[in-house]
């Protein structure tokens, strides 16, 4: 049985969340913030429109209302989402120019952080209208706006960390050998709705040589006895997100093989270790990274070690060399070091992580010892 969904967020809490964004955006010299639909607008409103050409806009300035622009067909929905207490909804027809209906709300002049999904098409229309109006993209300006993470939202990814352990739990136990890697794939989706996940995200199922490529799509390659198998797959459980890695052998490992995983499953713990409050994001990085480099396979270890989760699978922080911000209590990201050699095998280990006042605490806790599988 999966467990009781959470309490959802209330207005007051998307309040707060706006009223932080701009104040942010004020320390950042910002003169406001301007969200397309996608993760921040659904972070800071809850309201979560069908992403098409319609100009949708929420537009956050010091000493204004929040205002959100939309189509006056989608203005029923946005009234019935649960930040809407909060918001000023100002809505425009089909046939008439939305950007006249936003330019108010925005100019006439400014710098603006805009949302790095938005539309070039708005973005230019915006542009027109607003000639004395500067933009940079949000993830660049204000880059931890959504990275530390309240009580409620630690508990839902502690609980879609747990579903996502849960789901391995029981493919480690089916049958691998003479299988399609797209069939064990569909198996793993399965389990990750079945555990109470809303949105299958990825499925990575990288058997022999696949393994090498570390965002293989799982394809129709029969898994063979003497496979190493990464497994990579998350999603999202009541809005926010899931990502672990294991890898699997199918029957025994030889030697190498064994002493590969051997080395990463002993980055994953230095990169663990290194996670406590201000301690740089790319000190995780270094830390895992040095265990693969003094082992001699740092070439074969082609990704950074982390990034952030939440709302989305991948957001910042990201903990890679020359990242310098801070790690803070209440963020969370990935720590997921791996070695991959061409043509051969590789090997992935990733837990979820949260900075805690003392250190840090996995949201995955099943086994990161080489599992055997049939």
């Amino acid at each position: 049985m999966t467990a009781a969904a959470p309490a959802p967020f209330t207005a007051a809490d998307y309040a707060a969340r706006m009223a932080r964004a701009t104040e942010a955006a004020s320390d950042a010299g910002l003169d406001g913030v301007l969200v397309a639909p996608g993760p921040d607008l659904v972070w800071l409103t809850g309201y979560r429109p069908v992403e098409t050409e319609r100009l949708t806009l929420l537009v956050l300035r010091a000493g204004r209302d929040p205002a959100l622009v939309v189509p006056t067909l989608e203005a029923p929905d946005a009234a019935k989402s649960a930040g809407a207490p909060a918001l000023t909804l100002h809505d425009w027809t089909d046939g008439t120019d939305p950007y006249t209906a936003a330019a108010p709300l925005v100019g006439p002049a400014g710098r603006f952080g805009i949302s790095d999904n938005g539309w070039a098409l708005h973005l230019l229309g915006l542009m027109e209208r607003l000639p004395g109006t500067r933009y940079t993209a949000l993830s660049d300006a204000l880059p931890m706006l959504r990275a530390v993470k309240d009580a409620a939202e630690l508990d839902r990814l502690a609980a879609a960390g747990a579903a996502a352990d849960a789901a391995f739990e029981e493919i480690r136990r089916v049958a691998f050998a003479g299988r399609r890697e797209s069939e064990v794939a569909a198996d793993l989706a399965g389990l990750l709705r079945r555990f109470g996940h809303e949105q299958v995200d990825f499925t990575i199922v990288a058997s022999g040589p696949n393994g090498a490529d570390p965002h293989h799509e799982a394809d129709d390659r029969v898994i063979r006895q003497g496979d190493t198998v990464v497994l990579d797959f998350g999603g999202l459980k009541d809005g926010y997100g899931s990502d672990t890695s294991r890898t699997v052998h199918v029957g025994e490992p030889d030697d190498e093989e064994r002493a590969v995983h051997d080395v990463v499953r002993a980055a994953q713990e230095a990169g663990f270790a290194a996670v406590r409050p201000g301690a740089a994001c790319q000190d995780v990085d270094r830390a895992a990274r040095a265990v693969v480099d003094d082992a001699g396979y740092g070439a074969y270890f082609i990704h950074r070690t982390g990034h952030g989760i939440g709302v989305t699978t991948h957001e910042p922080p990201y903990m890679v060399e020359g990242e310098t911000r801070p790690l803070v209590p209440g963020m969370c990201f990935s720590v997921e070091p791996g070695i991959y050699l061409p043509g051969r095998f590789g090997v992935r280990i990733e837990d979820i992580v949260t900075v805690t006042e003392d250190g840090g605490r996995r949201l995955n806790n099943t086994s990161r010892e080489m599992v055997i599988v049939g």
